[in-house]
């Protein structure tokens, strides 16, 4: 094929790296045109240049998005803690512009306000990255699903990996809230099993003769 080029070339032109050419192919946004016999991969000049004119098209994301959470208002000076290590980590890292977004709600209610804002704009592509204290500070479980979903929408994760930021009494009251639920589930079974017996034991005496013998059949 004429006017093909490597990966590299092509990253080079792009002003991005060969990982991130790798990942635009897994996320069906810039495919190779073509594979040499050992499977290397090749994009021609045209392609770079219409890729380019899309880039220019469509913005890049552009927000850095800083979230800290709390399961309930008593937390508050937790809250305040996760900002102020957050910051100095934006410092450290020469950030600038970034939001910080805080929100009072349990890790494992997925209908939280201002955790569904950031869902969603990363969802348009807004938010370049996503900055966390630790990672059941945006969700209890679930957190590599939501990291793979930022990923392939241009967003990527940050974790500190902060400890002494994940407050254990959060995890006691969300292990709480799972038992409550099975527990609930279960009596739904039970009672479920029990209202299942008394209409088969109903449905039993029907087929029986007031002495109680089986009728005979049709």
């Amino acid at each position: 094929m004429l006017n093909t080029m490597s990966t590299g070339k092509a990253a080079k032109l792009l002003g991005v790296s060969v990982k991130t050419l790798q990942r635009w192919e897994r996320e069906g946004r810039l495919i190779p045109a073509a594979r040499t016999d050992s499977n290397r991969r090749l994009y021609t000049e045209a392609q770079i240049r219409e890729f380019i004119g899309l880039r220019c098209a469509v913005s890049e994301p552009t927000r850095i998005v800083a979230y800290c959470r709390v399961s309930s208002a008593a937390q508050k000076p937790d809250l305040a803690n996760q900002r102020r290590v957050l910051e100095e980590f934006v410092v450290a890292k020469g950030l600038a512009n970034v939001e910080f977004i805080e929100e009072v709600g349990g890790g494992l209610n997925f209908k939280r306000k201002r955790f569904l804002e950031i869902m969603d704009a990363i969802g348009r592509r807004e938010v370049r990255a996503l900055i966390l204290a630790h990672r059941d500070r945006l969700t209890r479980f679930g957190f590599e699903w939501f990291e793979h979903y930022a990923n392939t929408h241009g967003c990527e994760v940050m974790v500190l990996n902060q400890e002494r930021l994940s407050p254990e009494q959060e995890m006691v009251q969300d292990l709480m809230t799972i038992v409550h639920c099975f527990s609930s589930r279960l009596d739904g079974l039970r009672n479920y099993r029990k209202k299942l017996n008394e209409a088969l034991k109903q449905d039993a005496s029907h087929a029986t003769d007031p002495q109680n013998r089986p009728l005979p059949d049709a």
